[in-house]
């Protein structure tokens, strides 16, 4: 009976002691298992491929024109208040609005000689490609006044700077009909337009009172 239990017991020890062992052996390899997890993760997060600085940049830019805010290099020669602020013209139909900022002194000059000031204003939802002064400064003196002289010709000009609707900038690249009659084309992505493979849009999005305004540095000509 002595016996018996004396051999019992070494055999319970060494069980107890092999199950010890492969608990032991399974919590260690668990432990691995996680560490060896976390490592897999880290690699891949560092493996991932990250936004460059002009990915980054196009992101912001692209967010900030979405925004419904304008967009463009002019933009900060716009007077911060008053009425040719862009708070100001949106409260103005657009020729109004037009006449209160500086950078469009010789296109309101020209929009009242061709008697389009009435015209403007009264449009419902237009979109406006607003050549600078600069843009004006680019033609010769004489062409200019040319043109000036020369109501019908003034005026096919400057409404082919109009198209009859809104245009956003998602919706601004393609080709679109203008007041003249002639078309007009729109190429790239928001915030950089051109116009007519020549007329860069320099500020953009800007809202009047009944037209939504792109200011471009080129005068655009109809082929007609």
């Amino acid at each position: 009976m002595n016996t018996t239990v004396l051999v019992r017991k070494p055999f319970a020890a060494v069980l107890a002691a092999g199950l010890l062992a492969a608990a032991l052996s399974a919590c260690s390899n668990s432990g691995g298992d996680a560490k060896s997890s976390d490592t897999a993760k880290n690699t891949t997060a560092a493996a991932a491929p990250q936004p460059s600085s002009a990915q980054a940049s196009g992101a912001q830019a692209a967010e900030q024109v979405t925004s419904g805010q304008p967009f463009g290099t002019a933009c900060a020669a716009v007077p911060k208040d008053g009425a040719g602020s862009f708070t100001g013209m949106a409260k103005d139909p657009v020729a109004t609005a037009a006449s209160n900022n500086p950078l469009l002194s010789t296109l309101v000059t020209a929009v009242k000689q061709a008697g389009l000031v009435d015209t403007l204003n009264s449009a419902k939802n237009i979109t406006v490609f607003a050549p600078t002064n600069d843009a004006f400064a680019k033609l010769p003196k004489k062409d200019l006044d040319a043109v000036l002289a020369d109501k019908d010709k003034l005026t096919k000009i400057l409404t082919y700077h109009v198209v009859p609707q809104r245009l956003a900038p998602a919706a601004l690249a393609g080709g679109h009909k203008t007041l003249a009659a002639d078309d007009l084309t729109v190429t790239g992505a928001a915030p950089d337009f051109t116009v007519n493979s020549a007329a860069k849009v320099l500020c953009g999005d800007i809202q009047t009172a009944n037209a939504t305004v792109y200011i471009v540095d080129t005068v655009l000509m109809p082929a007609s």
